[in-house]
């Protein structure tokens, strides 16, 4: 009788382990690896036909060692002079600043090999405005009622896709040169078309962060 009673605890003990392990629920995780990384980025191209040197970050949800959707934002560092023509103040040496700031995307082919390849894309709003680089600090000041068009304020859409050859210095570091393209659509700023502000660029991209 001890024996039968012990049986039949084996029993309903095993049948409840069977039963737990079909039940699904929305929250289960399948296999699927999550992590996330940020990027420091430099990119070397032209705004208006003149070199432009673009620092950048970009980052966030990296997705079965494969795929990245996050933000990213970039500017250029180096001084862009306006031509005299175009200038909103013609007494004062004028300079382009540009920037883009939106979301981005990229696909890694073979994470966990040495070398690999990445495929991102950047989509987002690109801005342009003059500003008296030599005076920044003194006369790059905002207020609310300031008329845009003294800075000759532009925005635009951009888009710029991208491949990268990817190298794993570390578990958690990389080191990713590549090349892009950046297309810019409706820009109406004094001196910019959408062609002066749609080039290749050429970019040095270091990764940190859980791959």
């Amino acid at each position: 009788m001890k024996r039968n009673i012990i049986t039949i605890l084996f029993l309903l003990i095993g049948a409840t382990s069977a039963y737990s392990q079909e039940i699904q629920t929305i929250f289960r995780n399948n296999g699927t690896g999550h992590g996330g990384y940020g990027a420091i980025t430099n990119k070397f191209t032209t705004i208006n036909g003149e070199f432009a040197n673009m620092c950048g970050i970009y980052g966030g949800w990296y997705i079965n060692h494969k795929f990245l959707v996050g933000v990213s934002a970039a500017a250029v560092t180096n001084d862009i002079r306006v031509p005299q023509k175009y200038s909103v103040n013609p007494d004062i040496p004028m300079s382009y600043e540009f920037g883009q700031v939106g979301l981005v995307t990229e696909y890694v082919l073979g994470s966990n090999k040495a070398v690999h390849f990445a495929f991102n894309l950047f989509t987002g709003a690109g801005f342009t405005v003059q500003y008296d680089r030599e005076g920044y600090g003194d006369e790059w000041e905002w207020h609310d009622d300031d008329d845009d068009s003294h800075h000759d304020e532009n925005w635009f859409f951009v888009a710029e896709p991208g491949v990268q050859v990817e190298v794993n210095i570390t578990r958690w570091m990389r080191f990713s040169p590549g090349v892009s393209y950046r297309i810019a659509s409706g820009s109406d700023g004094l001196g910019l078309s959408d062609a002066k502000l749609s080039d290749m660029s050429y970019n040095l991209t270091l990764k940190f962060g859980k791959f």
